[in-house]
Order: structure tokens, then sequence, then C-alpha cells
């Protein structure tokens, strides 16, 4: 199909009266909506003249319930002077999530992240024990580990001091006796009550 000069008058005609891409495709026949679109696009026609805007919309009405929470209810003179007034709220502020507010701050790559809630705190036992472990470690790389090492990481992976546990593993674990101990730990009393 080809845009001819009387396609092409029609086309710009129709567009201008307001007509959708769809009539007008309709309308010349063997073109389709996107090829009327993109020839509108082309020719510079995207604007039209007369028609009214339709992407302006009018602004919507508060509900009448809403409009009636907003009004102050009368009230009778001698409780008003007992109340002190209330400070007037916005509607914005009313509307604005909790969601929005509480979000978390985004941390760039390669820096630290903070220190994490636990749900379960490890117990000084465990740390004692850890910490005794990681003096012996043998402060393996990633390419060194195997199957039958501790891949507990030790440091931040951005600096030079960062490195694996690399002793050996708890049978069907993937790291030692002492990180095992921090990784697994045991459901809590309240999760237990549950089931």
């Amino acid at each position: 199909m080809s845009w001819t000069d009387e396609r092409v008058e029609l086309l710009k005609k129709m567009w201008n009266e307001g007509q959708s891409a769809s009539q007008i495709a309709k309308e010349l026949g063997s073109v389709t909506r996107n090829a009327v679109i993109g020839k509108v696009h082309r020719l510079g026609l995207s604007n039209r003249a007369g028609a009214t805007p339709a992407a302006a919309k009018p602004e919507p009405k508060p509900a009448p319930k809403a409009a009636e929470e907003a009004k102050p209810k009368p009230e009778p003179k001698e409780l008003a002077a007992e109340k002190p007034a209330k400070p007037a709220v916005s509607m914005e502020t009313k509307s604005a999530s909790p969601a929005a507010n509480a979000r978390k701050q985004i941390i760039p790559a390669g820096q630290p992240l903070p220190p994490q809630p636990s749900a379960n705190e490890i117990s000084p036992e465990a740390l004692a024990k850890v910490n005794a472990i990681e003096k012996k470690a043998k402060k393996l790389t990633l390419m060194e580990l195997t199957e039958r090492t501790c891949k507990w990481p030790v440091g931040d992976p951005a600096t030079s001091d960062f490195w694996f546990c690399g002793l050996p593993v708890q049978q069907g674990k993937p790291y030692c006796e002492a990180h095992v101990g921090v990784a697994f730990q045991p459901m809590s009393s309240r999760r237990d009550r549950r089931r």
C-alpha cells in the first residue's frame, strides 16, 4: 500500500475532524491503525487543531463521605469552649501511606551493610566458639574452596581482608561445626507453639 496524495489528504481531513486512527484506517482500507499513526507522526499532525484535548481529565470530586468528614461538625457552644482547637490536617497527610515513609535506604555497591536485626540472637557460647575457630581457620580464597572446606565468609568482600574459613565441614552441611552452630539455629519457642 502506498500513500497517494488523495489518501494523505483524506487522512489529514479525518484527523483534523477528530476521527480515531482506527476509524481512519477502516475508511482508507488496506492500512492498519499503526500505519495511520505512523503517517500522522511523520506528517507532524499529532496535535489536532479543532479537537478538545482528551488527555486533560477533570479533577476528581471528593467523595461525599470524605467531604463530610473534612467539614467540622457544629458543636454546642458550651462544649466548644471546653475543647482545645484541633490542628487542621491536610488531605495529603492523610493519604500518604506509611509504607512510602518507611522506605529502606539504598546502600551503594561495595559498601558494608548495616547490622541486621536477628529474630534469634546468637548465644555468647556460639560466638566464643566461632571466634576461637576463626583464629585456627585456613583463610581460603574463593578459588581454593572445595566441597570438604567450610564456606563461611569472613570480612568485607570489597576489601583484601576477605576470606573463607576453610576448616573441614560437618557432614551434609556447607560449614564447619562452629559455623553450623551460628548458621542453623533452632526454631524459637514461639514458632514451636504454633505447630
